[in-house]
């Protein structure tokens, strides 16, 4: 697990602020069943290890963990 600093935390919340859409990248969650890369979400809010909260369309709630998985801002 990495921990971010306390900058980078602070970049990831003003980046990724809440109702920003997000398309996933990448996932390494053995226990996620739903995610696959290309699902879209809402961003819900960052919390302070700099894991982005989302409501995925799909109905999961996985969080995207900072160091471990990724997503990108997508335009609607």
């Amino acid at each position: 697990m990495i921990i971010p600093s306390e900058a980078v935390v602070k970049s990831l919340k003003e980046k990724y602020t809440e109702g920003t859409r997000v398309e996933l990248v990448k996932m390494d969650d053995p226990y996620n069943t739903k995610l696959v890369p290309g699902c879209r979400g809402t961003v819900r809010f960052v919390d302070d290890m700099g894991t982005i909260h989302v409501r995925w369309d799909c109905g999961s709630s996985l969080g995207v963990a900072y160091g471990e998985d990724s997503c990108k801002i997508i335009e609607e």
